[in-house]
């Protein structure tokens, strides 16, 4: 019994840990995409706002930036670590949103490297290599972030589901199955 008290505390240190480090994590991602620009003399400027995957991804990162703050901050406040519940389902959420975000800078990337032939789109990273740079770094920022809310949405349901107690099984019908597999 002493063991799981310590491994709770020890899990609730690991869980706000996690949450402070996902915070500037998400400011970064959101800074570089947001600072993201280049100009070329013969296409043109790119820029954050000329891609909505990449919209969406700053959103789903101040989304889950702030949601980190205010869930480490609630880790520390009695009634509201209670709530376990409420933990599993919006970290299953956050989790979630994180990776369809990470999908939607993978499009682009691979879209800005190879192009797509069957609509006569070109790569652009030729052209536009810095740019592609600095989206690569927000991939690898945000596939962090990402892994730091999949550890978190684990945790969270460990804390949920080991509030139960396991099924019971009757002796009698256990030792009724040992006899039948012999």
């Amino acid at each position: 019994m002493g063991f799981l008290g310590e491994d709770a505390s020890n899990l609730k240190v690991v869980d706000c840990l996690l949450r402070l480090f996902v915070i500037p994590l998400s400011v970064a991602s959101i800074w570089l995409s947001v600072s993201n620009q280049q100009d070329n003399s013969s296409y043109g400027r790119i820029e954050f706002s000329n891609l909505t995957g990449l919209k969406y991804m700053v959103v789903i990162s101040a989304a889950s930036g702030g949601y980190a703050l205010l869930t480490a901050i609630s880790l520390w406040v009695r009634s509201l670590v209670t709530k376990a519940c409420f933990f599993f389902l919006s970290d299953q959420i956050v989790a979630y949103l994180m990776v369809t975000s990470l999908a939607a800078i993978g499009e682009i990337l691979y879209l800005a490297y190879n192009g797509d032939q069957k609509v006569t789109w070109s790569e652009a990273c030729s052209s536009y290599g810095k740019f592609c740079s600095r989206l690569k770094l927000v991939l690898v920022i945000h596939a962090i972030t990402l892994c730091c809310f999949l550890v978190l949405a684990v945790i969270s349901a460990y804390r949920v589901f080991s509030r139960f107690q396991p099924p019971y099984v009757p002796i009698k019908e256990n030792e009724e199955e040992k006899e039948m597999h012999k």
